[in-house]
């Protein structure tokens, strides 16, 4: 006969607190029996009605929208664009957790080099287009938005002035994933203005001509984005 306190047993993993409020929001739709396309309350209220702050709030909100299940646009809010099981949308956050590592370890390979690339074969028509894309995302957060897509064409612009066809390739491969890791990072209060800062580093390295400097300075940039919430 077995001694049943001699068992050991592996002790639950509580879950974060942005899992518990993905798993209330879920709920309150199900209840409103909303569906695509539908609006969710603002986040003061949604903060209001769940009793957390806004800032813990935005953190599972991020993470719905990393994963799909909400599309939130500035001046718009969060816009349902479907409806998952809880059990669903747990295996597709760890998905998403496993794979961040790697994006971070692809990120840091690619980019550091396409950096370096850029400072070496940079012409003025790619310096005007890296100059765009920063002008983009300081409008976007000067609206009061996250700068994602100025943030995007930002890193489009020093792949283009790295003038490697293999290398742009490669970045086109996983460009959905690092989405992904680009919505998270910018996501977090103050990130928007601190990645501005740094891209702003980043450019004047490659208007230098500096590649050792461009490649620093990327390579910072990329151990600050990828310090996001859903790795922790």
């Amino acid at each position: 006969m077995r001694d049943a306190g001699k068992t050991m047993l592996g002790k639950v993993a509580r879950p974060r607190l942005y899992e518990q409020l993905m798993e209330q929001i879920l709920g309150y739709v199900e209840a409103e029996q909303l569906g695509p396309g539908d609006r969710l309350p603002a986040e003061r209220d949604l903060a209001d009605q769940l009793g957390v702050s806004r800032a813990t709030l935005a953190q599972a909100l991020v993470a719905l929208e990393v994963l799909g299940v909400i599309d939130v646009q500035h001046g718009t809010g969060a816009v349902l664009v479907y409806r998952p099981s809880m059990a669903t949308l747990l295996r597709k956050l760890r998905d998403h957790q496993n794979r961040l590592p790697e994006i971070v370890e692809a990120r840091s390979t690619l980019e550091v080099k396409l950096a370096a690339l850029a400072a070496e074969r940079r012409t003025d028509e790619d310096l005007a287009a890296i100059d765009a894309a920063l002008d983009e995302m300081a409008a976007e957060i000067a609206a009061g938005d996250r700068g994602v897509h100025g943030d995007e064409l930002f890193h489009q612009a020093i792949t283009a002035a790295a003038h490697s066809a293999v290398l742009a390739q490669m970045m086109g491969f996983i460009g959905e994933m690092i989405l992904e890791t680009r919505i998270e990072s910018l996501g977090q209060p103050g990130r928007p203005e601190v990645s501005l800062a740094a891209h702003r580093g980043i450019t004047e390295a490659i208007r230098a001509g500096d590649p050792d400097a461009a490649a620093a300075a990327m390579g910072r940039h990329i151990d600050v984005v990828s310090d996001v919430p859903l790795l922790r």
